[in-house]
């Protein structure tokens, strides 16, 4: 029988409302206790009541959330997150402090610079000594607990992330694709996520 791994411990810091193009929001403030690592949650309506929440785990990404950055689908799949939860009255949010699939800014940018030389954002990444994908979603398990959502509707096309809040006891009771700001210049970003990361994008699976 496989054990639960142990959710990282998280305090809610501090709430206020967030209004927005969307919807007024209530923002949530966490910090990991270990690390002092500090992560946000959006909340809309009453996700406290057990009915899954539609969820988005987003993984911060200033280039593509605050810089426009056409590299990545980041930006466009954070606003379509939140419109679709301002749609539904109701959900949850998830801005993880998690730069560049967790490698960081810096990182990130090195590994920009080895794409800019033909590489893909895999092989920039280990080219550089780094992982696929550094990311660990203990942290939104734990941050889901304290806010009192055990059940969610998740929002993603990356199977991963499923999988990694299922086996930290989160019911994902289902997977909603998440397409937005596919382009002329993330079209190969996303198409190397798909074949090298798992990720699901429809359109693929139509081709």
């Amino acid at each position: 029988m496989t054990s639960t791994p142990s959710l990282p411990a998280v305090a809610l810091v501090a709430s206020c409302e967030l209004p927005t193009p969307w919807a007024v929001f209530r923002l949530h403030g966490f910090q990991e206790t270990a690390s002092g690592k500090e992560h946000l949650a959006l909340t809309l309506g009453q996700v406290g009541d057990g009915v899954p929440a539609l969820t988005r785990l987003h993984s911060e990404c200033l280039t593509g959330d605050g810089l426009f950055s056409l590299r990545c689908d980041c930006g466009p799949q954070l606003e379509a997150a939140l419109a679709a939860i301002a749609k539904e009255g109701r959900g949850v949010l998830l801005y993880l402090r998690q730069e560049g699939r967790g490698i960081g800014l810096l990182d990130k940018l090195r590994a920009y610079a080895l794409q800019d030389q033909g590489l893909d954002t895999v092989d920039a990444n280990r080219a550089l000594g780094l992982p696929d994908d550094a990311r660990d979603y203990g942290v939104a398990a734990a941050m889901l607990n304290t806010l009192g959502v055990p059940a969610v509707r998740l929002m993603t096309n990356n199977p991963a992330k499923v999988s990694a809040l299922t086996a930290r006891g989160v019911n994902v009771t289902e997977r909603v694709p998440h397409v937005a700001g596919r382009g002329p210049r993330n079209q190969d970003y996303l198409e190397t996520k798909a074949a090298r990361m798992g990720h699901l994008l429809p359109w693929l699976e139509q081709d």
